[in-house]
């Protein structure tokens, strides 16, 4: 049995110098509002491991905030916390603290994953134009954010965060208003023809990547190849076959939605399922900017906030 993080040995007597404040900072980032897969990320790319050499994960960060033994803590016959007998990496009422956390947790957890509209390069941060990814407020409240780097250098620059529903609801309103334009029907189905076109193309794209892949780990093992030559072809393919499939994904979202023949356009966009949606967000939105707000908590999309860039859906249909 691995020894518990923090301390020096399995009796837990003497806590581990080197490991004593990267607990504590994990746990005061818990305790101001990060989850664990953010504090397990932070921990991560700054170098810390767990005890058998393992980068912390959402799971082992819970693990070990649920041990009471790093609060010099134990479990009686009764189930009531009393001392252990030995020193504690942080005190009774910061555990206390994560034991109401994990409950507040638990409760969140139950609620239904919230379906993200502007997700998957739909938005980006205008700042360093890094993909906006869906996550929780600490009020548990849906939002979009800029991801921070991490100690690898990846991620975006962090200061851009916004509420889901403000967002959503704003580029809803313009597309909407897009839609009811007149002739604007007609170029969707010409555009969504087209786009299917494109997917085929895209299909036998994939197709003929998997192939060559095939062809240059049959080279290798043959001795035809050198070891190096087949990284790198390999590593090359592997680029190409995951920006060819990302675009296929889009291009079959964008191809195979299904606008309806609802008169009431603004109805039908609120009731329309969210594939549908994104589709047509896809379709006529190149992409989506979002900048920072003039001041913490601000609730509106101020002028200039959220920026819009539209498709010309003629060039779409000359594209395929």
């Amino acid at each position: 049995m691995p020894r518990l993080y923090g301390f020096d040995d399995q009796s837990r007597q003497r806590l581990r110098d080197d490991e004593v404040d990267p607990l504590r900072q994990m746990v005061s980032r818990a305790l101001t509002g990060q989850s664990n897969a953010e504090v397990a990320e932070w921990a991560t790319g700054e170098g810390y491991r767990g005890t058998l050499g393992g980068e912390w994960k959402d799971a082992s960060v819970g693990r070990l905030f649920r041990n009471p033994a790093i609060a010099g803590l134990r479990y009686d016959e009764n189930g009531e916390l009393v001392d252990a007998g030995h020193p504690g990496a942080i005190t009774p009422e910061e555990f206390a603290a994560l034991q109401e956390r994990d409950k507040s947790r638990k409760t969140a957890d139950a609620e239904a994953p919230y379906e993200y509209l502007l997700v998957e390069g739909a938005s980006q941060c205008g700042k360093c134009t890094h993909a906006l990814q869906g996550a929780r407020t600490n009020a548990g409240t849906p939002g979009y954010r800029c991801r921070p780097k991490n100690k690898q250098g990846r991620g975006g620059c962090g200061e851009v965060r916004m509420d889901a529903e403000l967002l959503e609801n704003y580029v809803g309103e313009y597309v909407v208003a897009e839609l009811l334009k007149p002739g604007m029907r007609e170029q969707i189905y010409s555009a969504r023809a087209a786009v299917r076109a494109q997917v085929r193309e895209l299909e036998a794209e994939v197709k003929a990547l998997e192939g060559r892949r095939t062809e240059a780990a049959t080279l290798y093992g043959n001795r035809q190849i050198s070891s190096d030559a087949f990284v790198t072809a390999d590593g090359e393919i592997t680029a190409n076959l995951k920006d060819f499939r990302s675009r296929l994904r889009y291009a079959e979202q964008m191809g195979n939605f299904s606008l309806g023949s609802a008169k009431d356009l603004v109805r039908w966009w609120n009731t329309a399922p969210l594939a549908s949606k994104k589709a047509i967000v896809r379709l006529l939105l190149e992409k989506i900017e979002v900048f920072p707000a003039s001041a913490r908590g601000v609730r509106t999309v101020e002028p200039g906030r959220v920026l819009l860039h539209w498709r010309k859906l003629s060039r779409v249909s000359d594209q395929a």
